[in-house]
């Protein structure tokens, strides 16, 4: 669909959730690998694991580190997601091998093998490009993204990709806005941002000045949002704020 001249001249997107997702859940991940250590596999220990992997992602501290160097950065971000994965089993049943149980999850996601791309997110990424807006990613995520959306083919389309604990800061932090609108070199009411969380995304993204979108594909929609159920609407919505940018 082809849009017209719009005041938004940047637009960006959350990462998983929105541009891509698991093909697994959690727990059917986690069990993969821990299986090579002795954890029987069954349906009550699979949602045990997703239920304690909400819980200790919901009471850790933000992914912010305090240094600016990517190899100390990387150590940080592995120091983090070891101390969660320990508390998630910590939880449900800590086993033998658990350190190099964790060394194989850990690297399991530094790149696509348990992400599948959403049907809608190429197109639309293709479109927008094509149409002359600047393209980025705003994610509280950790530098294994970069190999992610690299391996599922979407680096082309961006122009920028924003991480928290590159920026400092974490969603719903203005910051984290503020330091990809820097990228940009863009105002905030040059911006649109959507994404599937209400708190981080949606509400993240207008108390930072942006335009923001929810993205509900299996939700009802949220009073007070604008909600799209498919990214495929995003550019006739672009359309339709260039129109009435009020």
């Amino acid at each position: 669909m082809p849009v017209e001249s719009h005041s938004v001249k940047v637009v960006f997107f959350d990462a998983a959730g929105t541009l891509f997702r698991l093909k697994e859940s959690v727990g059917d991940i986690y069990l993969h690998y821990a299986k090579s250590y002795g954890v029987t596999s069954s349906e009550k220990m699979k949602k045990a694991i997703n239920v304690a992997f909400q819980e200790a992602f919901r009471a850790a501290p933000p992914a912010v580190f305090a240094t600016d160097r990517f190899e100390k950065l990387k150590q940080c971000e592995r120091l983090w997601w070891f101390d969660l994965v320990h508390a998630v089993f910590y939880r449900v049943g800590m086993f033998e091998g658990f350190d190099d149980f964790f060394e194989d999850v850990f690297q399991a996601f530094t790149g696509a093998t348990h992400w599948v791309l959403e049907p809608d997110a190429l197109p639309v990424l293709k479109t927008l490009k094509t149409a002359g807006f600047e393209l980025g990613i705003i994610s509280n995520f950790d530098t294994r993204l970069f190999g992610i959306v690299r391996e599922l083919g979407l680096s082309e389309w961006l122009d920028s990709m924003t991480i928290s604990s590159l920026a400092g800061a974490v969603k719903p932090s203005p910051r984290i806005f503020q330091f990809a609108l820097d990228q940009h070199a863009m105002e905030p009411d040059e911006a649109l941002y959507i994404g599937d969380s209400v708190k981080e995304d949606y509400e993240g993204a207008k108390r930072s000045g942006l335009h923001g979108v929810l993205l509900s594909r299996t939700t009802d929609t949220q009073a007070g949002c604008v909600c799209l159920k498919s990214l495929y609407e995003l550019p006739l919505y672009l359309s339709r704020l260039s129109s009435d940018p009020g």
